[in-house]
């Protein structure tokens, strides 16, 4: 199995991932308060979704 090393991509897909990872936390705090405002079977989904890349950056498994 080969191991993804964040460090050996080119620098342009570096950076996509380091703003990926920046922007990841207010899209999860908006949009749980937008699911606790009007929850939608979209809104439910879209934030299980955020919190798994969340949960994924913050574990280092991206």
């Amino acid at each position: 199995m080969a191991r993804y090393y964040r460090y050996r991509l080119p620098p342009w897909a570096r950076k996509c991932i380091i703003v990926a990872e920046n922007v990841t936390l207010p899209l999860l705090i908006f949009q749980l308060i937008r699911t606790i405002l009007i929850p939608t079977t979209f809104d439910v989904l879209l934030l299980l979704i955020l919190a798994g890349i969340f949960i994924c950056f913050y574990m280092k498994w991206i």
